[in-house]
């Protein structure tokens, strides 16, 4: 069941620098959401603190009415959350399959005694693991590329194996760090159709940064636009698209004068 993701007043300071002031938004379950603003606005931090990876300096992050801000990675892989990075982070001499299972971690049975003897248990369970996770290449068109080593693909493909690692763990709630960047434009209208089918047949919360607005546009329910670590607006992305807090944040205030 898709998770529901709630934010309130997120602060993040390094220091005596603020990178996030009192950030909030609702996602609804099953909701796609866009966070979306200028270089700098914060929008990886949020993410960071969403996904583990920092600690707010205050404020709260809900996960179906669980406050989860400052859980680790692996804690927050209980409650459901998985996500992909703007710079895979992939086994580069390892192939395909391999990198995919690495998702596998937070659902293997039993520990590492067990796995090293190799009991009947651990043994079925991965073989299904496996079995899934050729089932995840063939949903996104990659099953072909099983058996390659990761560093032979290129980097729009190492996106897509990403992809597959973070369902691998059944998220419920995914968070997809810029993911059509560096893709043709034929590769970004595959990713909008499968982000989709997968909140659908999988039933899944997304939440995705990303610079591509078309992508964006097309996929989303909702946007939160992020300008200098605080909140600008909410709304459909084609109200962010024709907002002019939002057209100044992008290209300054002279040009959007100019522009209006």
């Amino acid at each position: 069941m898709a998770a529901r993701l709630v934010l309130g007043d997120v602060s993040l300071h390094f220091g005596g620098v603020s990178v996030l002031s009192e950030v909030g938004f609702d996602v609804e379950p099953g909701q796609i959401l866009g966070l979306v603003g200028p270089n700098g606005a914060g929008k990886t931090s949020l993410f960071n603190c969403i996904s583990g990876h920092y600690k707010p300096s205050a404020g709260s992050i809900m996960i179906d009415g669980v406050d989860v801000a400052g859980d680790r990675p692996a804690t927050l892989a209980r409650h459901g959350l998985a996500r992909t990075f703007q710079h895979p982070a992939l086994q580069l001499h390892e192939t395909v399959l391999e990198n995919v299972l690495l998702g596998a971690h937070t659902r293997l049975p039993g520990g590492p005694a067990e796995w090293s003897v190799r009991v009947p248990r651990t043994t079925r369970s991965e073989k299904a693991l496996r079995m899934e996770a050729l089932e995840l290449l063939s949903r996104v068109g990659l099953e072909w590329a099983a058996g390659t080593r990761a560093d032979e693909l290129s980097h729009g493909l190492h996106k897509g194996i990403e992809l597959c690692r973070a369902l691998l763990m059944r998220p419920r709630l995914l968070l997809l760090d810029e993911p059509a960047a560096g893709l043709p434009h034929t590769e970004v209208q595959q990713l909008i159709e499968t982000v989709r089918r997968l909140r659908d047949d999988d039933d899944i919360t997304v939440v995705i940064v990303e610079h591509n607005m078309g992508l964006i546009a097309a996929l989303t329910d909702r946007v939160v636009v992020l300008d200098h670590g605080r909140k600008l607006m909410e709304g459909t992305a084609a109200q962010a698209q024709s907002d002019p807090r939002v057209i100044e944040a992008y290209i300054g205030k002279d040009a959007a004068d100019g522009a209006a």
